[in-house]
């Protein structure tokens, strides 16, 4: 289709700005070094580590070729140690392109392939132009679309910036504090910052810190700004990662884009997704509100390996994603609850450990017992839990729910099943029950379409049901 190709020169620059936090890092202890020498120098020699750094970035540039034909993919690359590797289009699964900060300066982008199996940066491209990227795309796509010109795309889904600013409030995070202290722990030999130094700061009298009140002030003062920041921390990464959050869809493929800074844009094949799972928060799922995601062949970069296609969105919009990519929702009133053996066994999974280390602590500090009322929470969860586990046996798909704090729903059509296991603990050969676990291409991650604690007699029919979808496997009553 057509001879080896370089990326784009701006690559050059772009690699050079990549490894300048680097070098800059080490200038501190060249000045230390070199603290006698004038200026002159100290600039000649920054300028010669700049140089290098250019001639490296333009070696790792030329040595770099990329071809697409009838085959395939084939990357070259190496400087001295020379490697060749060819991507078959079979195994291509899709193609994304991605725009990180520094290459949107440049108006370049990375292509990046899914191979299904293989690392992710195996089929990478990085900086090469947007025309490039798209056309790369193109060609990497024609041979199994077959198609001369794509129809027009249709607006399936998208997240305006105040429906962005709101999913934010939910996703509160207290990651930063790590950060900040962190950050202190590297000021510290330049700042004097104590306890009692922050609590001047956030108000608290020079009297209260004098009679050693300090721990309980400080409590109550940082309570209300961890809070702020953490809400402020949520908006940030959501806006930073969900801002432009669109998703059309044209002759069975999805194309999603997103992000501010880093902007992403995704192509998903209807015929790869594998299965839906839809997630409702403790308080947003309460408010109407769930996100859609797609386990596709390929898997993803995304949290949990799955594409996020609505994240943030009412029942209505999750139903026309999921209807596009031919997936129905789950059906309340086919869902069958699992065993009742389910409840005993959450109650020791959430209850034993805490209340083994509450007794324990109460040898040394008696009153450590007046936790134990805080167990009603567990206790409470373990029955929900069972309230919540629910799964039916369709006859093209299987629907499992599960979740307490955050509600998960899966459709799982039966001709994706790769496999099917059925374990039993010791505990549930106790209780009467086995758990059925269900494989399917490109899963990754815990959150898996599992059915728990299911009835021991009936656990051998659901199993076979789902490896034998065509015939006629009755499913007994559970």
């Amino acid at each position: 289709m057509s001879g080896p190709r370089r990326r784009h020169p701006g690559t050059v620059a772009v690699q050079m700005l990549r490894q300048a936090p680097s070098t800059l890092l080490g200038l501190p202890a060249f000045f230390a070094v070199a603290g006698g020498r004038g200026l002159r120098e100290i600039a000649l020699v920054v300028l010669v580590m700049a140089a290098v750094s250019a001639v490296v970035a333009w070696a790792q540039w030329r040595a770099f070729t990329y071809q697409v034909d009838a085959d395939g993919l084939t990357i070259a690359d190496g400087v001295f140690s020379k490697s060749r590797r060819t991507i078959p289009r079979s195994r291509i699964q899709d193609v994304s392109i991605e725009q990180h900060a520094l290459q949107r300066l440049f108006g370049l982008a990375l292509v990046r392939l899914e191979t299904g199996g293989g690392d992710k940066n195996e089929g990478a491209i990085d900086s090469v132009s947007l025309a490039e990227a798209t056309r790369l795309r193109d060609l990497l796509r024609q041979a199994e679309a077959g198609e001369a010109d794509a129809p027009a795309e249709r607006v399936l889904f998208a997240m305006l910036p105040g429906r962005v600013l709101l999913m934010g409030l939910f996703r509160f995070s207290l990651v930063w504090i790590a950060g900040i202290y962190a950050a202190l722990q590297a000021l510290d030999g330049f700042v004097n910052l104590d306890r009692e130094t922050v609590l001047r700061w956030l108000g608290v009298a020079e009297q209260e810190i004098r009679a050693g009140r300090t721990a309980l002030l400080a409590l109550l003062a940082l309570v209300p700004v961890a809070l702020l920041l953490g809400l402020v921390a949520g908006v940030v990464r959501t806006v930073l990662a969900q801002w432009g959050f669109r998703v059309t869809v044209a002759d069975g493929r999805f194309r999603r884009r997103r992000g501010l800074l880093t902007r992403s844009e995704v192509v998903v094949a209807a015929k790869r997704v594998q299965l839906s799972l839809v997630e409702r928060g403790l308080v947003s799922g309460r408010l109407g509100w769930a996100g859609l995601q797609f386990q596709t062949l390929g898997g993803s970069d995304d949290p949990g390996g799955r594409q996020e296609m609505a994240p943030f969105a009412r029942d209505a919009e999750i139903a026309a994603v999921a209807e596009a990519a031919g997936l129905p929702l789950i059906d309340r009133d086919a869902l069958r609850p699992v065993a009742a053996g389910h409840v005993p066994r959450m109650l020791l999974s959430y209850v034993t450990l805490p209340l083994v280390a509450v007794l324990a602590a109460s040898f040394f500090e008696p009153a450590a017992l007046l936790a134990l009322p805080l167990f009603a929470i567990p206790v409470a969860a373990a029955l929900l839990a069972r309230r919540r586990h629910r799964f039916a046996l369709g006859p093209d798909t299987l629907q499992v729910t599960r979740g307490v704090i955050t509600a998960r729903e899966w459709v799982v059509p039966l001709d994706n099943v790769q496999a099917v296991t059925v374990s039993r603990s010791w505990l549930q050969r106790r209780l009467g029950t086995a758990t059925v676990h269900v494989g399917t291409a490109g899963a990754r991650g815990a959150a898996r379409p599992d059915v728990v604690d299911v009835e021991e007699g009936g656990a051998g029919a659901l199993a076979l049901a789902l490896v034998r979808p065509h015939h006629s496997a009755k499913l007994p009553s559970l």
